[in-house]
């Protein structure tokens, strides 16, 4: 059902119920939970959290608890969504209606009228129904072909909160992380990103705004939440400045730094700036404070120098006390890693848990756990990448690029997850295009694979749209898997809510990847 008041439809519904709340593995649907959770306690009601990761178990999921799920069912009339035979209505109905009227002293002229009149009527709304229904066919042909993104799911539920008056500065911070997730993933355009901030930053300036008075002064562990213009580096503040730019796919990509001209440019770029290599490799803490006050300045000006036009974006950051200091992406990569972490066990619950603990400021010490976990994941993304180009895995298909990881490459289960090889794919590409002098391969989507299970000869198949400044982040991908699958009968597990990435026995790849390339050419 479509949900117009998602108090009065959704929340007030499920109030005075005990809920099933399923929760997908990803930053953004953790952050949502966070702030239901935050919710349910406040309302006092009850609920069992289950996370799921795909189809397949929220399918049993959903079947060990049916005897206790309640389906509620409205009808048409209460839904409040005219039935296509309401809005045109003009057959039997109408003919009976005008079967009724009284004949009597009504002239042959006028019944010869009032026929053609009802003739223009029927065939007028004749028409209308085959346009809606063509447009009707447009519409679905372009909601199934592609796959996108819409406002952050915990964006949804914090705006839930605030019209209930029960928001408070944890829950903002939750839903800035998730906006900051699908950022970080490329799953919006840079303008819906900025819309949404744009939103946030009116809450973030309500919930902080703090007068210097000693009567509204803020206490010195308390949480605080700031917009700022940050740097486009991945976790510098809590790493060194030299790794975080290395490791970063923006500058990497831009620097080339792959490659020995790469390394050299990146020395010049520190040059251009005027710091010294003692102070850019130690960490970022413990840099001179008279480099750190104008370093944001410093750095933004030699980037433009460089072509790096947007070294610079609108993001948020959180101060728990003074001593504790996170940006938005940090938590976002921190989590991220927490949840993909090769370190637990395989049925992936403790990484849940973990992961959903981190978000929380009585955990520091698993979102500081998950920092260096997400450093080690940069670094070996960063690696990756410079093989595959420096070794030319990347070859063109025809209708898109495919790279694929072989088994024993280092670090190549750290991409067995989809969160994490979709990160790879996304900044493998943009290295690539950058890399590249053919035109058209800027052009060009990217199919990468990478081992899943030896033992069961499977491997992990991932599209990623093609990268221009004007992409929509519309995913064909998903349809285009589904439809070479079906036509080669390869063994295939559609299971991740991520259309685009499937599970392929990696003795099917020749001949999915030969069905893919007829059906996109």
């Amino acid at each position: 059902m479509f949900v117009s008041d998602f108090r009065k439809e959704f929340y007030e519904v499920v109030q005075n119920q005990r809920v099933l709340l399923f929760v997908a593995s990803d930053v953004d649907a953790l952050c949502a939970c966070k702030i239901l959770q935050a919710l349910f306690q406040c309302d006092h009601v009850q609920y069992t959290l289950v996370p799921v990761s795909g189809w397949q178990e929220l399918e049993t999921a959903f079947l060990e608890h049916k005897e206790q799920i309640k389906l509620l069912i409205k009808q048409d009339d209460d839904l409040e969504v005219p039935a296509y035979d309401d809005i045109f209505r003009d057959e039997e109905e109408d003919e009976e209606l005008s079967g009724t009227e009284t004949e009597d002293g009504s002239e042959p002229s006028e019944k010869r009228t009032r026929l053609e009149d009802e003739i223009v009527e029927k065939t007028m709304k004749r028409r209308q129904r085959r346009e809606w229904e063509a447009r009707r066919k447009d519409i679905l042909f372009d909601y199934e072909q592609y796959e996108y993104h819409g406002t952050s799911s915990a964006m949804v539920v914090f705006d839930l909160a605030w019209m209930m008056s029960k928001d408070l500065n944890d829950m903002l911070w939750w839903a800035i992380v998730g906006l900051t997730d699908q950022w970080v993933q490329d799953k919006i355009t840079q303008m819906k990103y900025v819309t949404d901030v744009g939103v946030l930053q009116r809450h973030v300036s309500r919930h902080n705004h703090r007068n210097e008075d000693e009567e509204n002064a803020l206490s010195v562990d308390c949480t605080r939440i700031s917009f700022e213009y940050d740097l486009r580096l991945a976790l510098y503040q809590h790493w060194s400045l030299h790794d975080s730019l290395c490791n970063t796919c923006y500058t990497a990509a831009r620097f080339k730094l792959w490659s020995v001209h790469g390394q050299k440019r990146l020395q010049e770029f520190l040059a251009d700036m005027g710091l010294p290599l003692k102070q850019v490799k130690q960490k970022f803490h413990s840099m001179d404070i008279s480099l750190k006050e104008n370093l944001r300045e410093m750095i933004e000006e030699s980037a433009n120098k460089f072509g790096m036009k947007d070294m610079r974006v609108q993001t948020f950051s959180i101060h728990f006390g003074f001593k504790h200091k996170f940006l938005a992406s940090d938590v976002v990569f921190a989590t991220m890693s927490l949840m993909e972490s090769p370190e637990k066990d395989d049925s992936g619950m403790d990484n849940f848990i973990q992961a959903l603990d981190s978000l929380s400021r009585s955990n520091l010490d698993k979102l500081y756990h998950g920092l260096e976990l997400a450093k080690k994941q940069l670094r070996a993304t960063q690696q990756t990448i410079a093989s595959c180009l420096c070794t030319n895995l990347i070859i063109s298909q025809g209708p898109f690029l495919y790279c694929s990881l072989m088994e024993g490459t280092p670090d190549v289960m750290l991409f067995s997850k989809p969160a994490s090889l979709s990160l790879l794919s996304r900044h493998l590409l943009k290295s690539f295009v950058c890399s590249t002098k053919n035109r058209r391969c800027k052009m060009l989507p990217l199919v990468m694979a990478a081992p899943l299970s030896v033992e069961q000869g499977t491997v992990t198949v991932v599209g990623i749209p093609p990268e221009t400044d004007s992409s929509d982040r519309k995913n064909f991908f998903g349809r285009a898997f589904e439809k070479a699958a079906e036509g080669t009968n390869s063994r295939t597990l559609h299971n991740h809510f991520d259309l685009s990435v499937i599970e392929l026995k990696a003795e099917d790849r020749s001949k999915f990847l030969d069905a893919l390339v007829s059906l996109l050419s």
